[in-house]
């Protein structure tokens, strides 16, 4: 176990769970910067007495993203936002808070850092969340131009907020809805496999910027992933497409909710493909095999069908 420790910072969100484990295993020492750190304890005994420390750190206030680094051995930004509520703002979160540790990761002497980005992210995008995340890759490296990039597809996993989202929707709506058709194409990476990603990322042999793109090993339309969670949840719905017009309008409505299932923003991340692009790096590239999405779907969706999971239920889909 080394000296030096590695910083996570959004440690206790949904893929930040995942890093942290697999750091563990791998003997590093760990300082989670959250905001909470009281909140974030189950992250503890994922390693040994004293592998992982929980320290208190503000995207926001720059004394304490300073103090968070200090000594470490890297860096790896996981913090990320899907909505904007008051002070956390895309701007604030993917930008200016990321720009933050950047800088501070390069005063600190850190030989490596690592942010999670978003596949789709561009100047250009129709998303401000896809807009946000490409200003955040740009303020990284402007402060350290060796930060390694990941840009994830959308991450499947138990604590996911998508495939739980249609899982739960399911449950209690006899239709789900196919924005814009249901045409768009994504390819879901699994969250272990991103965890391995930033892990990989940390691990290679040459420094340098770098950029991967993380996606499963199979590219779905919308609509095929509709299905797949009405065969997973064992409901039977209709799937009715919803012009992207009329999905902005009710994720108007929706917006007003204290945790909002779907935004405008999103309804606009969904109608753009999400995919692994051409001339960069992959989970191929840092050795990693995608698992596929059949294997893990089955372990947690289960949860929405009549009578809680079933077990032969991973054993029925079809492969």
């Amino acid at each position: 176990m080394s000296d030096a420790p590695v910083v996570v910072f959004g440690a206790s969100g949904f893929v930040g769970r995942y890093v942290v484990k697999r750091l563990a295993e791998s003997g590093s020492r760990i300082r989670a910067a959250c905001r909470d750190p009281e909140s974030a304890s189950y992250l503890k005994p994922m390693g040994d007495v004293g592998q992982i420390a929980l320290v208190q750190a503000n995207l926001r206030d720059e004394a304490s993203v300073r103090a968070a680094v200090d000594g470490a051995a890297a860096v790896i930004n996981l913090a990320g936002i899907l909505y904007e509520r008051g002070r956390q703002s895309f701007a604030a979160v993917h930008v200016a808070g990321a720009e933050r540790i950047a800088r501070a990761a390069r005063a600190a002497g850190c030989a490596r850092l690592v942010q999670i980005s978003a596949i789709g992210a561009s100047a250009g995008a129709p998303s401000l969340y896809g807009r946000s995340k490409a200003a955040g890759e740009a303020a990284v490296r402007g402060a350290f131009p060796e930060a390694v990039l990941l840009r994830p597809s959308i991450v499947f996993g138990p604590e996911d907020g998508f495939f739980n989202l249609f899982g739960a929707l399911a449950t209690i709506s006899p239709v789900l809805p196919l924005i814009d058709g249901g045409e768009t194409r994504i390819q879901p990476v699994y969250v272990g496999d991103v965890a391995g990603a930033v892990v990989g990322a940390l691990d290679r042999a040459a420094p340098g910027a770098a950029i991967y793109e993380l996606g499963g090993p199979r590219v779905y339309s919308f609509r095929e992933l509709m299905e797949i969670v009405i065969h997973q949840t064992g409901r039977h719905r209709l799937l009715v497409p919803v012009p992207g017009a009329i999905a902005r309008f009710e994720a108007w409505f929706l917006e007003w909710l204290p945790k909002p299932p779907l935004t405008r923003d999103q309804v606009r991340m969904l109608a753009v493909d999400n995919m692994v692009g051409d001339d960069v790096g992959t989970l191929a590239s840092l050795a990693i095999a995608p698992t596929p999405l059949e294997i893990i779907l089955p372990t947690y969706l289960g949860r929405y069908r009549r009578g809680g999971a079933k077990p032969e239920a991973a054993l029925a889909f079809d492969l």
